[in-house]
């Protein structure tokens, strides 16, 4: 159990230090607090909840991905080299394509209930 307890403990870790050092992943959490009144205000129905919860859950994910990525990414090679900058941009492209599917999920269950 004891064990467990830890591994919750590294898991806040990792998200306070993201919260801290990423500004993109402030952003995101932002957004996410927006979108989750919004869809309070709104009423969303539990079907709708559950593709904003999915599409939340991915973008915070590929955002964690990406600042593990950059941390490692960072270590193996901390001065300029041209495979690590495309590993770095591989993995933001990543969270680009997985925000940009948040965005359409989020357009297609909001457009119609504010118009």
């Amino acid at each position: 159990m004891n064990k467990l307890l830890q591994s919750f403990g590294y898991a806040f870790k990792g998200l306070a230090y993201a919260f801290r050092s990423q500004l993109n992943f402030k952003l995101h959490c932002v957004v996410t607090a927006l979108v989750v009144a919004l869809g309070l205000y709104v009423q969303l129905s539990v079907a709708e909840w559950l593709w904003i919860s999915l599409a939340i859950a991915l973008v915070l994910a590929a955002e964690l991905f990406n600042t593990a990525i950059e941390v490692l990414v960072d270590l193996v090679s901390p001065t300029w080299n041209d495979k690590a900058g495309k590993v770095k941009d591989v993995a933001a492209a990543a969270v680009l394509l997985i925000a940009l599917l948040a965005l359409a999920i989020g357009l297609f269950i909001f457009v119609p209930k504010l118009s």
